[in-house]
């Protein structure tokens, strides 16, 4: 490393717990506070030389409009060092990093605290329009008659919500969720149901190894509840899961003909993450100790129904950015958004056809060595909170790669509206 490198000096994140469960009670703005919190106390840094809080965030609570502010100031960030909110749909968390990465090499920064924080327990209901009209009516009404002729405007209807969960999951281009534009890669890939209950119990097997061992408690701060109750281990690995189990499941998106359920799916979860991003020599200065380099990162464009396969295009970038090539890689994580996703970049990562089609290149990146992949388990088993797993990706990679001596990494994510993000890490 040289003085200059950007690096990664450190991060935490909160339990993920699915949404429904342990979490469903704390705002977003506590899940992120305890993550930026927990940061400064286990690294001892004093929150005067953090520069400015980047956080991910997709469904930004409303009474928290830019919640990285919020978590900042609630963590103890002085009100002078400015906070941010980025969106990029699942990546936002690794934006957030991208973003902390341009502003120390721009110069405007020394010192970034970056990450994300999501609680999809809490994503509200919505209501129609003129359900809102309607209670406006009645709220500017001044006479009985007047109250009584406003409530007859209110219909059956108003009282349906719409899911604002659902809503926000269904890619407004071409018209399909994430589940029902996945279920229609996988038929189109010959991805079987077989392979992604195989690769699920895969990932459920590996994390609930990790969680055992203890392997997670290193990244984990935990989240103390209003009754006193400490959680402090991740809500959603299932060390008894069976392949029976998976493979009785029905399809979730296709009922009909799909292959796609929840048992092959990532649960939808709350969680935060938080990372010190600064250069090697500031790291130093500060008595840290730096994980790793950002040795280049990009992000890339597909059809918003392809999604899923857009990590492989991210990947190619970020590799040619880096002067590397997948055989340099020692350890990928790829975001198990569903495990066609992983599948379906498992095979396309190995094509030729997609190398010339997509990357424009006569050669294909390489195959992907499945015992370098995600060795802890991943969203599968562990949840992904959309405005934090790109963080919490970084997070993992950079500790396992310690663990193993592994001097490259990459970390990879498939983004709803058909977007790939994608990171190199080196030691």
């Amino acid at each position: 490393m040289k003085g200059n490198d950007i690096v990664i000096a450190g991060g935490v994140r909160t339990p993920l717990a699915k949404a429904g469960t342990a979490f469903k009670d704390v705002p977003a703005v506590e899940l992120g506070r305890v993550a930026l919190s927990g940061l400064l106390a286990k690294f001892d840094l004093d929150p005067k030389v953090v520069d400015e809080v980047v956080l991910g965030c997709v469904a930004q609570p409303a009474d928290a409009a830019n919640i990285a502010r919020v978590v900042a100031l609630q963590a103890g960030i002085p009100k002078e060092k400015p906070a941010i909110t980025v969106q990029r749909n699942c990546a936002s968390g690794m934006e957030a990093v991208s973003y902390a990465y341009y502003k120390i090499k721009d110069g405007a920064a020394k010192v970034m605290i970056a990450g994300g924080v999501e609680s999809m327990s809490n994503i509200p209901l919505l209501y129609p329009k003129d359900y809102g009209e309607a209670l406006w009516k009645l709220r500017k009404a001044r006479t009985i008659g007047g109250k009584l002729g406003a409530l007859r405007s209110f219909k059956l209807r108003h009282f349906k919500p719409i899911i604002g969960l659902e809503l926000g999951l269904t890619d407004p281009i071409c018209g399909l969720n994430m589940g029902q534009a996945v279920d229609r890669l996988a038929r189109e890939m010959h991805i079987s149901r077989k392979e992604q209950d195989e690769f699920s119990l895969l990932s459920h097997q590996r994390a609930s190894k990790a969680m055992q061992s203890g392997r997670f408690a290193e990244e984990i701060v935990p989240v103390y509840l209003r009754h006193g109750k400490a959680v402090a281990d991740d809500i959603g690995p299932r060390p008894n899961q069976t392949l029976e189990q998976l493979a009785a499941m029905k399809p979730f998106f296709d009922r009909e003909f799909g292959t796609v359920t929840v048992g092959n799916s990532c649960p939808v979860t709350d969680g935060a993450t938080a990372l010190i991003v600064t250069t090697y020599d500031r790291a130093k200065s500060l008595g840290l100790e730096p994980w790793g380099v950002i040795r280049s990162h990009a992000y890339a464009g597909i059809e918003p129904e392809r999604f899923a396969i857009a990590p492989a295009i991210a990947s190619s970038l970020a590799l040619d950015q880096g002067g590397l090539s997948l055989r340099d890689i020692g350890l990928i994580e790829i975001n198990e958004a569903f495990a066609a996703v992983i599948l379906g970049n498992e095979r396309v990562f190995k094509s030729l056809e997609f190398a010339k089609e997509r990357l424009g290149k006569s050669s294909p990146l390489g195959e992907i060595d499945r015992s370098r992949l995600n060795v802890n388990g991943g969203a599968i088993a562990l949840g992904h909170p959309v405005g934090v797993s790109g963080a919490r990706l970084v997070l993992t990679l950079l500790i396992e790669m310690r663990h193993r001596n592994v001097n490259l990494g990459l970390a990879a994510i498939c983004i709803g509206g058909g977007q790939g993000g994608a990171m190199v890490l080196e030691r």
